[in-house]
């Protein structure tokens, strides 16, 4: 079991490299469910998850020299640094900034059910584009929103190890 979750993270660091230029997709965008499972990443906590994408995305994206030498001049930012506000509110819209952000949904939040419009307290409006379905019910919980690959974007509810696909409306 050792030996696959090894071989399958170097091979997720491999493809991420490749990736690594513009954005950066976390393991669980990155893998299938089944793969994610078979791995045991899904027993780990949303802070070890969390960290263990963090270490990815820092050492591929140092690993290529150029980028590597632009974070040290300043040219680009470093894994984590915060986007300013009047460019995070453009986040999402097509050809914008691609960096995670968290914010909250005001008042019961009830889950997700295929076609479902996120309201954001910051103001930020997004609508899921998969037909997946996942009930809760949650008062102001708060979300990240993270690009994927392709121009994608996923939204997750903090305390819940489950993704949609969303796109920003408005």
């Amino acid at each position: 079991m050792r030996r696959v979750l090894i071989a399958l993270m170097l091979c997720c660091i491999a493809s991420l490299a490749l990736a690594q230029s513009q954005s950066f997709s976390s393991l669980e965008e990155r893998m299938t469910a089944k793969d994610f499972r078979e791995a045991g990443l899904d027993k780990l906590s949303d802070a070890e998850l969390a960290a263990l994408n963090a270490w990815i995305e820092r050492n591929v994206r140092l690993a290529d020299p150029a980028v590597a030498a632009a974070v040290a001049s300043g040219q680009l930012p470093a894994a984590g640094a915060a986007a300013p506000a009047a460019a995070q509110d453009r986040v999402g819209f097509e050809n914008e900034r691609r960096e995670e952000f968290t914010s909250s949904i005001a008042g019961t939040f009830k889950g997700w059910y295929g076609k479902t419009v996120f309201e954001l307290e910051n103001g930020q409006v997004w609508q899921q584009v998969e037909d997946d379905r996942y009930p809760m019910t949650v008062e102001n919980p708060t979300v990240r929103i993270t690009p994927g690959a392709f121009g994608s974007w996923r939204l997750k509810v903090d305390g819940f190890n489950r993704t949609t696909l969303i796109k920003r409306i408005r």
